[in-house]
Parts: structure tokens; C-alpha cells; sequence
């Protein structure tokens, strides 16, 4: 059984811990570690700015936050630049740290001075920082697909929570990738990272600069039927839709839904037959029905996405 840590580990006993000769390996790519007494530390600058997003996408780093979260994006292959412990979890995970690939800052602090460089309460104990990865072409993804494309796509989605929400769902039923248009929040947001709950470490995000133009090419180019998920007039029942042929799902806005223009773009629109008098659900629960639908055609069939 594996032995709880002490939760009145110091930060001196953790850093002694970290160095000493036994727990450090040689070639450690631990490019220093740094014991915080005050914030006037130039490193921690994305740390003490959570507030301004659009800063750190314009940076093209993300934050990762939550235990789960962390866990999962030491098992990618994702660079991180830095990461923010309090001495129990530089226990918990120094080993895995050491073991990274790139050079990596780390801080160790309280919890209490954790409060006062992010700014709120934060009882995880943990943060980190790393760089957006280089996603791929619409191209790319198509061409490395063995078999029918499985992909989504979301329009205006404004609540970085919904993202997350929407991309766990896509890794969860093995959607392929996941298109963004240009209206939506980023998935590598700090809230939309911790609601996917890391899922996007290994889910491909297409951004699209015009997503009406990118959904014609999807139908005219790569021949992939692009369905909206909207129950407007003339929509046809999902389940009368064949998603194991390759496929994109376009899920819109929390309150409008898909728009008409990018409706009438698509090959056809698609609902969800449910009760009397309830006309739709949140666009997170209608995105895992739709995408859970396809993986359930795939698997009956044998076309899911490792065919």
C-alpha cells in the first residue's frame, strides 16, 4: 500500500529530498528549482497573471491545474516550461518531473503563497506551465486516418467550460479532431484544460479562420458529410444518420445553436429524438449523445477509429 505523504512536509525537507544524490538522477533536465519566499521571482509572471487569458494564448502557453489534470499531462509528450508545487507534491511527482524531456522550472511554496500568486483559493497544491502544441492541417489529419474521419467541429461556443466539456466527450468516443472556428473559445484555456481534464493533451484541435469555408471543404475536397446538430426545420433524426462513413459533427452555441448560414452548409441537420415539450439539452450532453452515436455505429460495424 503506498504511504500517504505528510502534510507537514517543508519546503526544505522537500528540496533537500529533490537534490540530494540518491533522488536526483545525472542528465536531469531540471533546469533549476527555486524555494519562494516573495513573488519577485521573473518566472512566475504566468503564474500571476490567470486572470488575462488572451495574454497567455497570445504566448502560446496554457496552464495546467488539478491533480487529474497534472497527472495526465506527465504521461504526453507535451513541453512544459514550469511547474508551481507545494512540497507534498513535489514528492508526489519528482520522479516523473526528472524524467521530462525538456528543461523544466520548478517552484516550491506553501499553500498560503500559493493563494497570493494566483490570487484565489486553490486547494490542489499544484499548477503548471507549458507551450501549445503545433497542431496539424485539416490535410494532415484527413491523411493519416486509416479508414472513415470521425471529426467535430464547434461554432461560437463562448464558455471555455463547454469546450472542455466537449472535447473530453470527442476523446471519450474517439473522435479524430476537433475544429475550432474562429468564434469559439480556445480549448487550451485554463478552463477549458482543467474541464476536459486533460483529454485535449492528446486530442488533435484544428483552428479554422473561417469555419463556414472549412466545412465546404471538409464536404467538397475530403467528401466527409458535415451534419449540424440543431433540430431546425427539415432536421432528420440521428439515428437514421450512417456515421460510420466519414463524418463531422458541428455543435453551435449554448443558446442559439448552430447558425443558419453554417446550417445550410452542411450536408444535412440532425436531432435528437427525445420527450415532449423539452426542445433541446445543454450543448455538452447533446455533443456526448451525437458523438457517443458514432462510436456505437463504429464498433457495430468494426470501423472505429483504430481500424
Amino acid at each position: 500500500m503506498e504511504k500517504t505523504i505528510s502534510q507537514t512536509l517543508t519546503t526544505s525537507d522537500a528540496l533537500h529530498r529533490f537534490t540530494s544524490s540518491g533522488n536526483r538522477k545525472a542528465g536531469s533536465m531540471i533546469s533549476r528549482i527555486v524555494e519562494l519566499t516573495d513573488l519577485d521571482i521573473p518566472g512566475l509572471q504566468y503564474y500571476l497573471t490567470l486572470k488575462r487569458p488572451v495574454l497567455h494564448r497570445e504566448q502560446g502557453i496554457f496552464i495546467i491545474e488539478g491533480d487529474k489534470v497534472i497527472e495526465r499531462f506527465l504521461e504526453s509528450n507535451l513541453t512544459a516550461i514550469s511547474f508551481l508545487l507545494t512540497p507534498e507534491w513535489l514528492e508526489r511527482c519528482r520522479e516523473r518531473v526528472d524524467r521530462r524531456p525538456e528543461p523544466v522550472e520548478i517552484y516550491v511554496g506553501s499553500r498560503k503563497l500559493f493563494e497570493q500568486i494566483i490570487g484565489f483559493k486553490y486547494h490542489q497544491g499544484v499548477m503548471g506551465v507549458a507551450r501549445v502544441p503545433v497542431q496539424p492541417s485539416l490535410d494532415q489529419v484527413v491523411s493519416n486516418v486509416k479508414g472513415p474521419v470521425f471529426l467535430a467541429a464547434i461554432e461560437n461556443l463562448e464558455s471555455a467550460e463547454n469546450v472542455g466539456v466537449v472535447v473530453r466527450n470527442c476523446a471519450a468516443c474517439g473522435v479524430h479532431a476537433i475544429i475550432v472556428g474562429e468564434t469559439t473559445a480556445d480549448p487550451y484555456l485554463r478552463r477549458a484544460v482543467r474541464n476536459s481534464m486533460g483529454t485535449v493533451f492528446s486530442m488533435t484541435v484544428i483552428y479554422s479562420t473561417n469555419l463556414i469555408e472549412t466545412i465546404i471543404e471538409c464536404k467538397e475536397r475530403y467528401g466527409i458529410d458535415v451534419y449540424a446538430a440543431h433540430p431546425r426545420p427539415g432536421s432528420f433524426p440521428l439515428y437514421d444518420a450512417d456515421l460510420t462513413k466519414s463524418c463531422c459533427i458541428v455543435l453551435g452555441n449554448e443558446g442559439k445553436g448552430v447558425t443558419e448560414t453554417l446550417a445550410q452548409a452542411c450536408t444535412a441537420s440532425l436531432r435528437i429524438p427525445m420527450a415532449p415539450d423539452v426542445d433541446s439539452f445543454n450543448v455538452a450532453c447533446a455533443g456526448a449523445i451525437f458523438f457517443y452515436e458514432g462510436l456505437r455505429q463504429r464498433f457495430a460495424s468494426g470501423k472505429d477509429r483504430h481500424s
